[in-house]
């Protein structure tokens, strides 16, 4: 008895032991994924290997760096041992060949020990990884220009391997195939990688053409449970993003686009002859920096030569300034090591400081339209063509023959049981809503509403809904309660086009109850208005171009997230990134609308930086001794600010449809013109020292750490953080007079004399000594330029400095400054 009384009275206790071990665990700390930076130097910077020199690159499988990376790893180790609880963590990688460091998948307070642990220089908690998401060769000028001077596309950047930190590849598409009949002939000893098969993708995927192909999951692995059925473990591309970067860059030329049975031309990358070296690190699932960052060690140890970056974080470091940010250190340190680097300035655009692009050391690539389009139309029955988009073709009878135009709200089954929401009624989303008599060898009016505009209906649903209950085509209109909606060029399996303005839909609405008799209760009864889907995939070459995406973000740069301007010119440059043909992956788990297909239509940031990314490579086989700092003031020089009309280049606004003229904050230096950058005349050229003084010249920054995150010492300080030797000036704050120094290099073969002139910005007065100068080869020759402001101004002012040279060069300079005193 005695012992089945002690069981009531131990009840309680346990119920209380569960209840503390439920609120224990709904309280304890959830992890989270941080890098860590330490003091020392990585594989690539080790002076135990020799004397340094910057861009030299090092064999990372010699015996002595070797020992040091394996020193640098175990360092890693010893310290999370003796600094963190036993079981508390999980050591993801070790960064060792450009940066000394480690990610690790602990909590918060963990890494608070971290932070005050020795050696340690920075703790930054992984901000995740963002995607930033053919014709442009001809657009860009290169079968005429440089391609011509390389020996055509054959051997547009032969010898060159570009890397590609972003979603994988797709290796059985046709712009990453090798040619047995056209082997490669240059030597890439400079490059060492390797192929990492897994699901989807063989050994044999690494085929000449692609070098390397690499994946890294740890972080993505440790931030969410991934998806065995899409979230490969492998290079395998099952997004479609890389494979659309990769091939624009480097895809091979003339491969034919094909896409529904239509031949839309061929598509070929910027160096068609470039070696791609694939690194995954964004998956369907999720993306990571930690997963980023170690890729782009691993690319710049493998030795390639331009690393592309359409991928990253889309904010800025929220207790860092953003040229400390761990990514922007390890862009600083790739060029360091010789690889020019280029990221995707950001989709957050039109408004200001958008960017997310922000060290002088990576160039941001800034997106523009190209003078392409694909115009549609809807015909109507009374002979009105309405305008629209989409890549569809015509309906039966090539516009010809017209058809019963039936709005899906009026087709809508009047006994059905399903919500009567704007996705039934409305928005054509569901096949059971609608009267199959009614829609049957219809044009269907689908109307943009609740659903579009929340992000819960899709383009996919529609075609789904048309298929299945056999519309001749659909029409999705704007709503006026929405207001206008953006609409890009999308490939339709079935007959279809875009009606993006309220204007053309007030025109379609008054037509259509013009023709639609109703009873006295309202509901239709007769259907009289007619209507043709015509052809909407032939491109048209028409109207002023480049023109700045709206999407594109934009300047001015800034130096932490209260968005505190700097004097740094962002974005660099502007490239086509708007309707961009390039290769695919079929899988497409992230865009339904495009599975099955292997080229897709796609607009970003993304899609401009292989662009830069390629031209890069091409101005590299061109001048193979230059350093990335080189090609990027000769791409800066001699880009053009002016369109194919000879007019200023406009920028799109917030409304749809507005343009306004743009500024070095849309555009940078301007657009990207590679036929004039191989040979520049001049360059303004930085290199890691250079960054170091700049880094150390920011205001409130303290040189300890600057050396202990960088390694470099802060004994020369900018006189202006603007003296930067950039081929831009940019000043957030002039107050005064102002003299700003630039240092320019000949890079030609021959003496040449230069005059030099000045826009000058409104507010500012800008002279410039010497006036002229005549500069011998690999000679260089300092400017002094003197600004003075003449009025205050609310907001920036933009020139520009001109040096025009004896043999024809044309070097410009933009000048973006805010005078605000006298």
């Amino acid at each position: 008895m005695a012992a089945n009384g002690d069981v009531p009275g131990s009840l309680p206790c346990a119920v209380l032991l569960l209840l503390l071990m439920a609120f224990m665990a709904c309280h304890a700390e959830e992890r989270g994924i941080y890098l860590v930076l330490m003091e020392g130097d990585p594989v690539a910077f080790h002076r135990g290997s020799g004397p340094l020199e910057e861009g030299k690159r090092v064999d990372p499988n010699s015996e002595v760096n070797k020992a040091h990376a394996k020193h640098l790893v175990d360092s890693h180790d010893q310290l999370l041992q003796t600094t963190l609880d036993s079981g508390s963590y999980n050591k993801l990688y070790s960064f060792k060949h450009i940066v000394n460091g480690f990610s690790v998948h602990t909590t918060p307070s963990q890494a608070n020990k971290l932070k005050h642990a020795p050696g340690v220089t920075l703790v930054e908690r992984d901000r995740g990884a963002k995607l930033m998401t053919t014709y442009t060769p001809q657009f860009l000028g290169l079968p005429e220009g440089i391609w011509s001077q390389e020996g055509g596309d054959a051997n547009a950047g032969e010898g060159l391997v570009i890397g590609f930190v972003d979603t994988g590849i797709n290796p059985l598409h046709p712009s990453f195939a090798y040619d047995p009949t056209n082997p490669y002939t240059s030597n890439t000893s400079h490059f060492k990688g390797t192929c990492e098969a897994g699901p989807g993708f063989p050994a044999s995927s690494c085929n000449g053409k692609i070098v390397s192909a690499r994946f890294f999951s740890a972080g993505a692995q440790a931030a969410t449970n991934l998806n065995t059925s899409y979230d490969f473990l492998s290079p395998l591309d099952a997004v479609g993003h890389g494979s659309h970067v990769a091939s624009t860059a480097a895809g091979n030329s003339g491969v034919p686009v094909v896409l529904n049975g239509f031949f839309y031309g061929r598509a070929s990358g910027m160096a068609p002859r470039a070696r791609i070296a694939v690194y995954k690190a964004i998956y369907p699932t999720v993306g990571t920096l930690t997963d980023v960052v170690s890729a782009m060690d691993q690319a710049t140890m493998d030795g390639v030569d331009v690393l592309t970056l359409s991928i990253g974080p889309d904010t800025p470091p929220e207790d860092t300034m953003t040229f400390l940010s761990v990514f922007d250190i390890f862009m600083l340190f790739a060029r360091r090591a010789g690889v020019f680097v280029v990221q995707a300035a950001g989709n957050q655009g039109p408004g200001p400081s958008t960017v997310v692009s922000f060290s002088p050391w990576a160039v941001g690539a800034a997106a523009s339209s190209t003078d392409r389009s694909y115009p549609s139309t809807l015909v109507l029955g009374n002979g009105q063509r309405i305008g629209g988009v989409g890549l569809s073709g015509p309906t039966f009878g090539n516009g010809l023959l017209q058809y019963k135009l039936v709005l899906a709200k009026d087709a809508v089954k009047v006994n059905g049981t399903f919500p009567r929401t704007a996705q039934y009624v409305e928005e054509c989303q569901f096949a059971e809503a609608l009267d199959p008599l009614l829609v049957q060898g219809s044009v269907v009016i689908c109307i943009f509403s609740t659903g579009f505009f929340n992000g819960n209906s899709t383009l996919t649903a529609i075609i789904d809904t048309a298929r299945a209950l056999g519309f001749m085509g659909f029409v999705l209109v704007a709503n006026p309660n929405y207001g206008d909606f953006i609409a890009e060029p999308l490939p339709f399996s079935v007959p279809g086009i875009l009606i993006p303005r309220v204007a053309e839909t007030q025109i379609i609405a008054q037509y259509y109850e013009q023709q639609t008799y109703r009873d006295q209760t309202g509901l239709a009864v007769r259907f009289s208005g007619r209507a043709a889907i015509g052809e909407g995939r032939i491109s048209f070459f028409t109207g002023r171009a480049p023109i700045v995406s709206r999407f594109s973000s934009r300047g001015p740069d800034f130096i932490d997230k209260s968005r505190k301007p700097v004097d740094v010119l962002k974005p660099d440059i502007l490239a086509p990134g708007h309707q961009v043909w390039a290769a695919w992956s079929p899988i497409s788990i992230l865009d339904p609308i495009l599975s099955g297909y292997s080229f897709a239509l796609l607009s970003g940031t993304s899609m401009a930086t292989p662009h830069v990314a390629g031209i890069a490579a091409l101005i590299k086989q061109y001048n193979p001794s230059w350093t990335p700092s080189m090609i990027a003031s000769a791409m800066s020089t001699t880009a053009t600010i002016v369109d194919n009309l000879g007019e200023p280049i406009m920028a799109e606004g917030y409304d749809i449809g507005s343009l306004y003229l743009s500024t070095h904050f849309d555009f940078g230096a301007g657009f990207i013109s590679p036929n004039h950058a191989i040979d520049p005349g001049l360059v303004l050229t930085s290199g890691f020292e250079d960054y170091i003084s700049f880094l150390c010249s920011l205001p409130n920054v303290n040189p300890a750490t600057i050396r202990a995150i960088t390694g470099g010492v802060c004994t020369q300080l900018l006189n202006h953080l603007s003296d930067l030797n950039l081929p831009s000036v940019t000043i957030s704050e002039l107050r005064g007079t102002l003299l700003v120094r630039r240092n320019v290099k000949n890079i030609g073969s021959k003496q040449e004399t230069y005059l030099c002139s000045v826009i000058p910005p409104k507010g500012v007065m800008v002279s410039l000594n010497p006036p002229s100068f005549t500069i011998v080869p690999q000679g260089t020759q300092d400017l002094i330029i003197q600004l003075n402001v003449t009025q205050a101004m609310e907001d920036y002012s933009f020139g520009g400095i001109i040096l025009t040279g004896s043999l024809n060069h044309i070097v410009r300079i933009p000048i973006s400054v805010l005078p605000v005193s006298v």
